[in-house]
């Protein structure tokens, strides 16, 4: 609340305007601060992730496997693929069909950043529908 000073008669008189300025102050600084601070928090989380036990998809007849081997050379199939010739490989396969599913299989030795590399290099050669393979456990909860 303010006062204002009235020089006519000396009374004082009460003003019932709010000063915002300090509030907008206060909020863009708390502002910034969970800006900064809001991306920090998720850096340091531990994530143990379940094993699934949903029921498999049905796969197409003729379903396009992609290997990850753990020395990262890359197999179509059964077929040693070079990097470079994945696309061109793929497109064969796919009959030219970029909607079809790639079932994307990599090795336990294989880190995951070389399997978002493949990924990277399926979605460069425009085949967006990936389907990570595991082996299936029945017995997790």
């Amino acid at each position: 609340m303010s006062i204002r000073l009235a020089r006519e008669d000396d009374d004082f008189a009460e003003t019932h305007e709010i000063n915002v300025t300090p509030f907008i102050d206060v909020i863009l600084v708390l502002l910034i601060i969970f800006m900064i601070a809001a991306p920090l928090a998720t850096v340091d989380v531990a994530v143990d992730l379940p094993s699934s036990t949903a029921q498999p998809q049905q796969r197409p007849e003729k379903p396009i496997f992609l290997s990850i081997k753990p020395d990262l050379s890359l197999a179509v199939g059964e077929d040693i693929v070079a990097r470079d010739a994945l696309g061109g490989v793929l497109a064969a396969a796919t009959k030219g069909n970029k909607d079809e599913r790639i079932f994307l299989r990599a090795d336990r030795a294989v880190s995951y950043g070389d399997v978002m590399e493949v990924m990277n290099l399926l979605r460069t050669a425009g085949y967006l529908k990936v389907a990570l393979v595991g082996l299936e456990n029945r017995d997790a909860q």
